[in-house]
């Protein structure tokens, strides 16, 4: 049986940085309830799918935003998940840090995107106040960490195995990955132990032309996605890692769903729950810490027929934004 973590990365963003509080309370309804003229395809229906179909979503929470608008809406989100039945994991968005009447870090001034762009005291305090956050908000203690756009190091497991977080996943081959020291250079695709954290790296395929991409629900067609799993599978791997986001159903306006992209979370949703005697999908909640890790499997593989239907299915997606 293979572990399958759904992962969804919760972010709110007000589209730039300026007049951040006339336009968060806006920004907020867009992004976490995703409401539109057919109705909500936002954090709240992604949750109540995946428990529909009898699924655990693994929900990445990023806190560090409740540093500039209060405590409420990160408990607001925190509870919308946790009623659903899902799991709430830690994610850091550092690009929050100077937003802050009185910022995280000592000093801290102008926008710092990644982690990795932070040094390795800078990096502990950052997720210390993260992990703080989230528990106070009703999030509990968080076993897992995902940097930010994948922007981690090794300095990144280290900071996690001093403050108690076991699991990481935010190692991604097509991103920041081979660079982080992680691994010590060489490509990760399945579950990997250093430092004292067990890491999960995002899952990533060759798409039949030798180029990389991560198993993304906006970035990834269903054939593909079940391809993938069944293929992961029969090679005996740990996990599989999917990544989604709380506003990736709706179009880049924000104002409307992607047919497109609710199909494929829906079919893929199916998929699962019709075959869970093959895929179990689960959370890091009560994971065992794992002592040891299979070899590193090279990287699952997809075919150009297979991309050029994706192709296809994502030109026909234009027509809706």
């Amino acid at each position: 049986m293979l572990n399958v973590f759904f992962t969804v990365d919760v972010e709110v963003w007000c589209d730039g940085w300026r007049d951040l509080d006339a336009r968060f309370p806006e920004a907020f309804r867009r992004y976490v309830y995703g409401a539109t003229p057919r109705g909500e395809f936002g954090l709240r229906y992604q949750c109540e799918v995946l428990r529909d179909h009898g699924l655990t979503g693994v929900f990445f929470v990023e806190p560090l935003f409740s540093g500039r608008f209060g405590p409420e809406p990160l408990a607001e989100i925190v509870n919308l998940i946790s009623e659903r039945g899902h799991e709430i994991q830690l994610h850091l968005h550092t690009e929050w840090a100077d937003e802050w009447p009185t910022p995280p870090v000592a000093g801290v001034k102008g926008k710092r995107q990644f982690l990795r762009d932070w040094d390795a005291g800078e990096q502990r305090l950052l997720i210390a106040e993260g992990l703080r956050r989230l528990e106070a908000a009703g999030g509990g203690q968080a076993r897992c960490f995902r940097a930010g756009s994948f922007g981690f190091d090794a300095r990144t497991l280290d900071a996690l195995a001093a403050l108690g977080v076991p699991f990481d996943s935010s190692y991604n081959a097509t991103a920041f990955g081979p660079s982080s020291g992680v691994g010590g250079g060489a490509a990760l695709h399945d579950l990997h132990l250093e430092r004292g954290v067990a890491e999960w790296p995002m899952t990533v395929y060759d798409t039949g032309a030798g180029h990389l991409r991560h198993a993304q629900l906006g970035a990834c067609s269903s054939n593909e996605v079940e391809h993938l799993l069944w293929e992961a599978l029969g090679q005996r791997r740990r996990s599989f890692v999917l990544l989604s986001h709380n506003f990736e159903l709706l179009t880049p306006s924000k104002t409307s769903p992607d047919p497109v992209v609710v199909g494929r979370f829906r079919r893929i949703c199916r998929f699962l729950a019709r075959h869970r005697e093959s895929f179990r999908v689960r959370g890091f909640a009560d994971l065992p810490v794992p002592t040891t890790a299979p070899p590193q499997p090279s990287a699952l593989r997809s075919s150009l027929w297979r991309s050029s239907l994706r192709l296809a299915e994502q030109a026909w997606r234009g027509r809706y934004r």
